[in-house]
């Protein structure tokens, strides 16, 4: 969509929206100047203040401490006295979470959503029975000490490589670098360890060389350890610190590795072969009302196809979490969640900061206002698919449906750990934008069409189609486009060589 495209769009959608029907506020589509005149579900309402798109409108008059709703939840509660037509937003509405809370008991299984299934899609077919996206060979280092060789190796050998690359089947050679390994003890050593050893294991790649340097903390050996035995067979493992040129060792590695995996060719695979990672990030107000919902009704299809989907951000559940819980499979993934989120909340507060330190100030500028708003939108993502189990940062998620995984919101390491836990495929929503990808093909997904319009080289589909085309022809190209992407067609991440990973540090250093 052009720019041009973009503002008539958008000039042609209603001044506002309700979310919910019980909801107390509307969001704004565009901006809306003080005084104006704007359709509400009860007639028309008239704006005491400016209203910057994105942002909220009062469709009731609300007392201080009076609870206000969007998304059909309570979204916090209200600061100061709100008159119907006033801008809803930090100064006059705050959070209502807390600390650790009862989840109540399992309820027992949700009927299935009735989601239409997906077609196959062409992937590499793996010896133990994955399939991968793509077919990379990774250089990954055991510490940051050798993490610019790592990434220095890669570069040299995709240009060395390049006639490989561009005949097919051998799709990139990558390297990930990072500043840990060294100078970590108890359980960070092991998060890190735990991290690497599932990226080594993720079905998208091929070959993977670990590089380490010899006297740190994540000796290569103990990392090893740590590889699921399907995969060791991939490993190829250089120490820099042992005699002879380290970069002509680790080239004859990487050189063997390419002959291996050169004209490899996709299969027909399976929907029930896909693994997809759900993340946002840089939300606004349209996040909750375009994109997030896009990424559930998928996330439908996948779990109805038998497909995997993972689920992290953590701290962005908190205040949506019993919706979310309300899908488990057993009364023992709602205690292992219900755990894994109270966890994470007296992991906040052991270091004396609030739950709800959340939103950030891009989600504040783009019109979300508590956690407990963001936390709303943001689970969306997982649609209304089954919660069938929960793993530990560094885990495998390895059962058809969704999975929780502990990790932070943080862009990059959560994104790090959904390839980690095996998602072959990431789903990212943003209102805000952002270029960076991950180790997996990173699908940015815009929630307005001015995004999706302004940074056309980082945006991936524009779900603000959502809000002039009909649902369902969105869903069905949405679905066309993302099985096109697991079948090669590459990411505007991976077109810019935007490719990162990001670990969790969580104990001291040395």
């Amino acid at each position: 969509m052009t720019k041009m495209n973009a503002e008539l769009a958008e000039d042609a959608r209603p001044a506002a929206m309700i979310c919910h029907a019980d909801d107390t506020v509307m969001v704004a589509l565009r901006d809306i100047a003080a005084g104006e005149s704007v359709p509400s579900p009860d007639g028309t309402l008239t704006t005491n203040a400016a209203i910057p798109s994105g942002h909220k409108i009062a469709l009731a008059a609300h007392a201080k401490g009076e609870p206000v709703i969007r998304y059909g939840e309570q979204i916090g509660i209200a600061s100061a006295a709100i008159t119907r037509g006033d801008h809803v937003h930090s100064h006059n509405l705050k959070t209502a979470l807390s600390g650790e809370v009862s989840y109540g008991d399992f309820a027992g299984p949700q009927p299935a959503s009735g989601a239409k299934t997906l077609g196959n899609w062409q992937g590499y077919l793996r010896e133990d029975g994955r399939y991968g996206t793509r077919n990379e060979i990774w250089l990954i280092p055991t510490v940051g000490c050798v993490a610019p060789m790592a990434e220095m190796l890669a570069r040299e050998a995709e240009l060395r490589h390049a006639d490989a690359i561009a005949s097919g089947g051998l799709d990139a050679i990558i390297g990930f670098g990072h500043p840990h390994g060294c100078s970590q003890l108890g359980d960070d050593l092991s998060g890190t360890q735990a991290a690497l050893a599932a990226l080594c294991d993720n079905p998208n790649a091929g070959g993977v060389v670990l590089i380490g340097l010899g006297c740190e903390s994540n000796q290569l050996d103990t990392l090893i350890e740590h590889i699921p035995e399907r995969s060791r067979a991939k490993l190829r493992v250089m120490r820099a610190q042992d005699p002879g040129d380290e970069y002509d060792r680790a080239n004859a590695l990487i050189d063997e590795l390419v002959e291996q995996l050169r004209g490899m060719e996709r299969s027909e695979a399976p929907a029930s072969a896909l693994a997809v990672g759900l993340k946002c990030g840089g939300s606004d107000a349209l996040s909750g009302v375009t994109a997030n919902p896009l990424l559930g009704r998928f996330s439908d299809r996948v779990a109805a196809s038998d497909g995997r989907l993972v689920l992290t951000e953590i701290p962005e559940i908190f205040g949506a979490e019993k919706a979310l819980f309300a899908r488990s499979v057993s009364a023992e993934v709602h205690k292992e969640a219900s755990a894994l989120l109270n966890r994470f909340k007296r992991y906040f507060l052991d270091q004396g900061q609030p739950v709800s330190e959340n939103p950030s100030p891009g989600n504040i500028a783009g019109g979300i206002t508590t956690l407990e708003e963001k936390s709303l939108g943001a689970v969306q993502k997982g649609g209304k698919a089954p919660l069938v189990d929960v793993i530990d940062y560094g885990g495998v998620a390895d059962a058809s449906g969704l999975t929780l995984l502990e990790a932070p919101g943080n862009d990059a390491v959560s994104s790090t750990a959904l390839a980690a836990a095996g998602a072959t495929m990431i789903l990212f929503t943003t209102g805000r934008g952002t270029p960076l990808g991950f180790p997996v093909p990173t699908v940015k997904v815009a929630s307005n069409s001015r995004l999706a319009s302004a940074k056309s080289g980082w945006i991936d589909f524009d779900a603000g189609r959502l809000l002039s085309e009909e649902t369902g022809v969105v869903d069905d190209d949405f679905a066309a486009a993302l099985l096109a992407i697991a079948s090669g067609k590459k990411t505007a991440s991976e077109k810019m060589g935007q490719r990162v990973i990001s670990i969790w540090k969580r104990g001291v250093t040395l």
